[in-house]
């Protein structure tokens, strides 16, 4: 049975770039409701007692009735619990060492990183994610649509971007290009560096 995972910050502490009542319902509601859908998906089957990385790479494993159930709220379950880590109160700035490395050979510059970064988010047709993913060559950037994750296809996820609605139309309304300037803010660079 999977659980709603502990925030490591209270609701309020990535004020003022994410706000409290967006982290709460985000958290509270949004995340919670991925993981009861996803336990009741599963619930007295042989994925019952398994991690969530290994249902989340074997979903053409899993009956097919429950395979599309599965993939969007175990995905939800698996790119917030992430997403939960990679932010930080008192955060942003840049990578350094061996991250920041790849990203430099990856995109020539932090600063060239950062503008593909979040243009694939302002990018993203409706709901989905911005990733930096780790890949044979370094690193690079990938969106992907609803809450499929890189992980589905074996793929490392370093960093991801919620750019679904939920995550900041309270505060920004239809401003994403403005939350996603914000959010560099918060971005937990030493909790993407143990990802490598």
């Amino acid at each position: 049975m999977f659980l709603l995972p502990k925030l490591p910050y209270s609701y309020d502490a990535l004020e003022p770039y994410i706000d409290a009542k967006t982290m709460e319902l985000h958290h509270s509601k949004h995340h919670q409701a991925y993981v009861d859908k996803l336990n009741l998906a599963i619930e007295g089957t042989e994925w019952a007692n398994k991690t969530i990385t290994e249902v989340l790479q074997n979903l053409s494993s899993l009956p097919e009735d429950k395979r599309t159930v599965v993939q969007n709220n175990g995905g939800g379950h698996y790119n917030h619990s992430l997403f939960w880590e990679l932010m930080a109160p008192g955060a942003g700035g840049e990578p350094s060492g061996e991250l920041k490395d790849r990203i430099v050979a990856a995109f020539s510059s932090f600063e060239e990183f950062k503008k593909q970064f979040t243009d694939a988010g302002v990018a993203r047709f409706g709901s989905g994610w911005a990733w930096l993913i780790k890949d044979e060559n370094g690193a690079r950037i990938i969106s992907t649509p609803n809450q499929d994750s890189p992980i589905m296809e074996g793929i490392t996820p370093l960093l991801g971007l919620d750019v679904w609605e939920h995550a900041y139309y309270l505060k920004y309304q239809n401003r994403r290009p403005e939350y996603i300037e914000n959010w560099w803010n918060v971005v937990n660079w030493s909790a993407v560096s143990k990802r490598l």
